[in-house]
């Protein structure tokens, strides 16, 4: 297999030949004798024009004298002269001035040789002259900017459109039935086929013989293709209907200049519905976040919970996953939603389009507010999460501290009140009731020392009640159980002493031993009794400071013990003395001790389990110190991480501002150096991640200040929002710098002194201007502006054009349009009526025939819905008024 590749430059673009060549064999014959037949036909409709023609075409051209005629009449250039000799030789010089001459003009000719045209070789003869109707014939022909071969059939395929009868998808089956040809002359010459609508596919030979009739008579158009050739041929030579077709295209080539005014009206009309696609967007990405941030609003408002703590961790739990989840897709529907509007407003203002303005409560603005009401929303909700946490473990303390001193309490309490209620000194001897009175005045003491645990019991429940503790019924319930009882309690007691005092006076004898073991167990069991209870009294602290507290605490009360057993010995001492008596004087009953129910077993008991919890107490103390130097470490961890993304945002901020002033080189360069900003910051987001996993440890382990460092992980998170969306912004606004500047051939000398002067007026480096900052830019650029009424009025007429949304500022992209709006080549409205009007034939009305004749049919359609009917005095029915529509698209309309 040997390739002929010919390669053409259209509009700097090379075209290939799409078939191959092959040279062991022949050419299909049916398309050789097609071939054969259109090109010499071709060629001699050019060669007639010098005096000559052509009978065999491989044989014809064979001493290059014919061929070389034929490139200066198609080129209407001069090659170089002939040699005249009849030598091979002479022929091969000839052939290749020729072939010299095709490749001078782009055409890049594999394996076709001088000699192989000189020895009459048909398969190269032909390819020549193809490559030659390609580069002479159908390069030229551009539709669209798409490739000649593309270009002509999308030209077959819009001329032959409004024909139901016709389908162009190729150069051989499509033009089989001969319908494709008449529809091409119909269109342009309906005058020609005035029956056309009576043809019909079963007729191909009649409908050929028509066409290429037509053809030659009034189009000047010689006979290239044979009908029955056509017919009988399964698949038709491609070339030769391609090179016939051109020729229709350069007969018909008057008629570009309509398809031209067509073209126009498209470009208009797609702007338009472009922008329409944009507005419509724009207005369903508000709608759908603005709906999020109502739905979202009432969560974060809420401060309701079932006031336990469980459901405030789930609560907790819940926002994190909205942090890390849910609004991340709403940060970035943000952003692009405003580079959105941007863009819109760039487009609208580059087509010389009125601004877009929004639908009321869907401004950048509005959208911007509701924003920020949801971050302080936000901010809110998670301090209050926070301060609910605490409280509620602070209640929890509270209501287990309250539940272990109630029951220490009532366990004490048990039975006193049948105790005091007892008439059992009425029957007792002397020494009995002796002894029931002192051991009455023992319970009166140790009543009183029970004084204080019945207060410290109201004052917890009162605390849990201004606490809001979720179950205080039943706080309530059993605080108030133990006040009565302590009332009764009292009452009893005095009832009991006064009755005791009153048979005193026959009961005399009294046991000192038993009376001191009473008086001195009974303190010393109440000390005992608090030791035991703040021993394994419950404990919660946040600081290092405060477990030393208790640390401190803890050493003095171990400093107390040496003191606590001396009492102890002297105790047990009373105890062994009143045995030694009772045994040595056998008093009957006299180990009973009338005046307390507390024995020595009780004391050694409590005694030895005090100096068991003593360091059970230490390891406590020391497990918590231990959690707190731990989350000391956190909080410097999280600190020295914190202290280094801080300034390390807060410097990405400073640069971005900078290049946002747009004085550090081309606008090129501003970009590529925003995008590699905004590359750094992505790559950056693993330490906002490590931050945010340092964060949750530390919010775990219910840590809650930080000397360490200034930030905070809300500050740092609105920080990273922030800079992505300055980032944003910024490249958005050099986009739309770029797209201003160079639709508007601005060079970069004038870009910076624009740059400059909106810089001189920026004196707070914000990024725009405000009303009497532009002004005072207007004056020093030179334009007049009166301190009078009129100048007022001048200046109110630039502020319309250059802020169309009263924003109360004037961004640099909306102040560069209006410095360079006069050098700007756009389209107008009296240039896109001008152009319907040649669709229309210069009538002041158009036909909805017409529009769907020359446009696209969604394009046709489109104005044909939206023009109004012509009311004119000239007007027919159905006539359209193509002016007010052109004049609307320019205008305030619902277009």
């Amino acid at each position: 297999m040997v390739e002929m590749t010919t390669m053409m430059d259209v509009n700097g673009v090379y075209m290939e030949q799409e078939e191959e060549w092959e040279r062991e064999g022949l050419l299909d014959p049916a398309w050789e004798k097609q071939q054969r037949k259109t090109f010499t036909a071709w060629c001699n409709s050019h060669l007639r024009k010098a005096g000559t023609a052509i009978d065999n075409i491989e044989d014809d051209f064979r001493n290059g004298l014919k061929l070389m005629l034929l490139l200066e009449v198609i080129s209407g250039e001069t090659l170089p002269k002939p040699d005249r000799g009849k030598m091979r030789f002479h022929k091969i010089a000839n052939v290749n001035k020729a072939l010299d001459f095709i490749a001078s003009k782009g055409v890049k000719l594999v394996s076709i040789g001088a000699e192989e045209i000189v020895d009459g070789n048909t398969k190269m003869t032909l390819g020549m002259i193809w490559t030659i109707i390609l580069r002479f014939a159908i390069q030229d022909i551009s539709v669209e900017e798409m490739t000649a071969k593309e270009g002509l059939l999308l030209w077959c395929q819009r001329k032959t459109a409004p024909y139901k009868n016709v389908n162009v998808q190729n150069f051989h089956l499509s033009f089989k039935d001969g319908l494709a040809f008449c529809a091409l002359i119909h269109r342009h010459r309906p005058d020609l086929i005035p029956n056309y609508n009576q043809l019909s596919k079963d007729n191909p030979l009649e409908n050929l013989n028509l066409a290429f009739d037509v053809a030659e008579k009034y189009l000047d158009i010689p006979r290239m293709l044979d009908p029955e050739d056509l017919i009988n041929t399964p698949k038709p030579d491609e070339r030769a209907i391609m090179t016939y077709v051109s020729c229709y295209y350069h007969a018909f080539q008057g008629a570009q200049q309509a398809e031209t005014a067509a073209n126009r009206i498209c470009k208009v009309l797609k702007v338009n519905q472009e922008n329409e696609l944009l507005m419509e967007e724009y207005e369903r990405l508000a709608s759908d976040l603005l709906e999020w941030i109502k739905r979202t609003l009432p969560w974060l408002e809420s401060r309701q919970t079932d006031n336990s703590l469980a459901g405030v961790q789930k609560k907790l739990d819940e926002y994190r996953q909205y942090r890390r989840k849910h609004k991340p897709p709403r940060v970035e529907q943000k952003a692009k939603l405003e580079t959105n509007f941007n863009t819109l407003q760039t487009k609208l203002r580059l087509s010389n389009r009125p601004a877009y303005m929004p639908t009321e409560g869907k401004m950048v603005s509005d959208i911007a507010n509701a924003w920020k009401g949801l971050e302080g929303c936000e901010k809110s909700f998670e301090e209050w999460l926070l301060s609910e946490m605490m409280r509620l473990e602070r209640l929890d303390h509270l209501a287990q501290k309250f539940k272990h001193k109630s029951d220490i309490h009532q366990g004490w309490t048990q039975g006193k009140e049948e105790m005091l209620s007892s008439q059992d000194f009425r029957s007792c001897r002397l020494p009995e009731l002796k002894a029931l009175k002192k051991k009455h005045e023992a319970f009166e003491s140790d009543l009183a020392a029970h004084q204080d645990r019945v207060e410290q019991i109201a004052a917890i429940a009162q605390e849990l009640n201004a606490l809001d503790y979720h179950d205080t019924a039943s706080v309530n319930a059993r605080c108030q159980l133990i006040c009565d009882q302590w009332d009764r309690l009292g009452s009893l007691t005095q009832s009991r002493r006064q009755a005791l005092e009153e048979a005193e006076r026959v009961l005399e004898k009294i046991d000192q031993l038993h009376l001191e073991f009473a008086k001195r167990a009974a303190p010393f069991n109440n000390w005992l009794d608090g030791a035991r209870e703040d021993l394994v009294d419950m404990f919660i602290v946040h600081t290092m400071e405060e477990i030393q507290g208790l640390l401190d605490a803890h050493e003095q009360f171990k400093a107390t013990l040496g003191e606590a057993d001396k009492e102890y010995q002297s105790i047990v001492g009373l105890v062994q003395q009143v045995e030694s008596i009772a045994s040595q004087h056998s008093i009957p009953g006299g180990l009973d001790n009338p005046y307390t129910s507390l024995t020595a077993k009780d004391i050694t008991s409590k005694w030895a389990e005090v100096r068991q919890l003593v360091p059970q107490r230490d390891g406590t103390l020391q497990a918590e110190l231990r959690k707190q130097q731990n989350n000391e470490l956190m909080r410097r961890q999280f600190a020295e991480k914190a202290n280094s993304v801080g300034p390390w945002i807060e410097r990405q901020m400073d640069a971005v501002a900078s290049i946002a002033m747009g004085m550090q080189g081309s606008l090129e360069d501003q970009l590529v150096r925003l995008k590699e900003y905004e590359q750094n910051v992505y790559a950056y987001k693993s330490h906002m991640e490590e931050l945010e996993k340092l964060n949750q440890g530390i919010q775990e382990s219910m840590v809650f200040e930080n000397r360490y460092t200034q930030y905070t992980m809300e500050t740092l998170r609105v920080g990273w929002e922030q800079l992505l969306t300055s980032i944003n912004r910024n490249i958005n606004e050099v986009e739309n710098q770029i797209l201003t500047r160079d639709s508007k051939g601005i060079t970069q000398e004038q870009l910076n002194e624009f740059r400059s002067s909106f810089n001189h007026f920026d004196k707070n480096r914000v990024g725009h201007l405000k009303p009497d900052e532009y002004k005072s830019c207007l004056v020093s650029l030179g334009y007049s502006l009166g301190k009078d009424k009129q100048g007022d009025i001048d200046f109110q007429r630039i502020m319309a054009i250059v802020d169309p949304n009263n924003s109360g500022y004037v961004l640099f992209d909306a102040f560069l349009d209006f410095m360079t709006r006069e050098s700007t080549d756009s389209d107008t409205a009296e240039q896109v009526i001008d152009s319907f009007r040649i669709l229309a034939g210069d009538k002041p009305y158009i036909l909805p025939d017409e529009l769907r004749r020359e446009l696209p049919p969604d394009q046709a359609e489109y104005c044909i819905q939206r023009m109004q009917p012509y009311k004119g005095p000239d007007g027919i029915p159905d006539a359209l008024d193509y002016m007010s529509f052109s004049t609307a698209l320019y205008g305030e309309s619902d277009l």
